[in-house]
């Protein structure tokens, strides 16, 4: 059966069924469809399925002109997950976040193979996407894929390759982004490899899924890693009264041996905030402490606070109380210049900021309303414009995301006191705080 999948991954015949459409799932559709291979897509979101087959779009870096042009070609998105059945192959882009504990959830990339599970057939490949513990795919995935009667290697072949997307980042697509594969035999890992070698420029094979899965989550401890590292040095060279900006940017000048990370007011996005935690709780199994790692999420988890604590301390020297104090603070989204809120420090910040009796507000150009979240306070709330007027009627703005939309001349001009997590403002002026 393996020669028959492959051929019909070469030829473009294949049904590809993308589980999950959010921002890994859709550019996926997106891609496959680019490239000439027939798209399903499945997910639980009756509001995202309704969205994709009415044309319209739910993720801004994604135009609608682009989903009716899918439309047009045949792609269907549904909640029918019996439909997986006429997928050839089928790729799981479902979110892994953690339970109130900090420790890993899997319910949702249990759930969804559970619900697939009646429909697979011999001849179908499986890739898990979703980020996990080094493990996941064949402890959990295998023996329900087993249970079904299927034969892995001879009649169904199952994969992990996860995730690379950067929303908002222009230079990488999700075809030119080097894909990591492993299967759980050599014949699945073949399958894996004609699958992506189709739709991504370079796939780089490892010998194991479990291999795979422990390189995701090293990408993005690295980088929480030494985010944690120039947090805690912000800190001290705040003590210092040293910018830490200026200080990244002159290391950053060094030719070899310096990678320049930037602090902010908290990790954000659904990778660095949460994958490290996968990491920590699977070492405990092999009884091994991370410390390291965990002192990195001690950090980085902190900086809210910080910031917090700055902000308090700008507006006493300005003879004001935070109880009472109305704070705009700009940017939700958890980086510039995309609407992603998963895990956005700005969230974390407006709660802590509501909670000490602050009126807040907020300004995004790129989410006009503040949508609903999971394990997080609603706020009833739209964009404000930033026109001086509305500027200069809060007693505080708090750049948590500096969006290059943003007019930050105008937002100098006006507003009262500034508190800037993002270092956006190199030369100092009285009424602005570095935090």
């Amino acid at each position: 059966m393996l020669s028959e999948l492959i051929a019909s991954l070469k030829s473009h015949d294949a049904t590809i069924g993308i589980v999950g459409l959010g921002y890994v799932g859709l550019p996926l559709v997106l891609r496959f469809h680019e490239v000439g291979f027939h798209v399903i897509g499945l997910d639980i979101d009756q509001a995202k399925v309704d969205a994709l087959n009415g044309g319209r779009s739910y993720i801004e870096h994604i135009s609608a002109e682009r989903i009716v042009e899918i439309g047009k070609s045949g792609f269907e998105a549904t909640v029918d997950f019996s439909r997986a059945e006429e997928a050839d192959v089928l790729i799981l882009c479902v979110p892994t976040p953690l339970n109130k504990h900090r420790e890993p959830d899997l319910s949702f990339v249990i759930d969804t193979t559970e619900s697939l599970v009646p429909f697979l057939r011999p001849g179908q490949l499986l890739s898990l996407e979703s980020t996990t513990f080094p493990g996941t795919t064949e402890e959990e995935l295998r023996p329900r894929i087993e249970a079904r009667g299927l034969r892995l290697g001879e009649d169904f072949f199952l994969v992990y390759s996860p995730e690379r997307e950067d929303p908002g980042n222009v230079s990488f697509s999700t075809r030119t982004i080097p894909k990591v594969c492993g299967g759980t035999t050599p014949e699945c890992l073949k399958a894996g490899l004609a699958l992506y070698g189709e739709v991504i420029d370079r796939v780089v094979p490892v010998s194991s899924t479990r291999a795979a899965e422990l390189t995701k989550l090293l990408e993005n401890i690295h980088r929480a890693v030494n985010i944690g590292l120039v947090n805690e040095m912000k800190i001290v060279a705040d003590k210092m009264g040293i910018d830490i900006h200026e200080v990244i940017r002159a290391a950053a000048t060094k030719p070899f041996g310096f990678v320049p990370y930037y602090p902010g007011p908290g990790l954000g996005g659904h990778c660095i905030p949460i994958d490290p935690f996968y990491l920590t709780w699977k070492a405990r199994e092999y009884g091994v402490n991370t410390r390291f790692i965990e002192l990195a999420g001690e950090v980085n988890s902190a900086m809210p606070d910080y910031v917090i604590g700055k902000l308090v301390s700008a507006l006493n020297a300005a003879r004001k109380s935070i109880n009472g104090s109305s704070v705009l603070v700009l940017g939700i989204a958890y980086k510039k210049n995309v609407d992603d809120m998963r895990e956005s420090p700005s969230v974390a910040l407006m709660e802590r900021l509501q909670d000490m009796g602050a009126t807040v507000a907020y300004s995004d150009p790129h989410v006009p309303v503040f949508p609903h979240l999971r394990d997080h306070a609603h706020f009833d709330l739209r964009s404000a414009e930033l026109t001086p007027e509305i500027l200069a009627s809060f007693d505080c703005v708090l750049i948590a995301t500096d969006h290059d939309r943003f007019d930050y001349d105008v937002i100098k001009l006006h507003a009262k006191l500034i508190v800037d997590t993002r270092g956006r403002y190199l030369q100092t002026a009285p009424h602005i705080v570095k935090a």
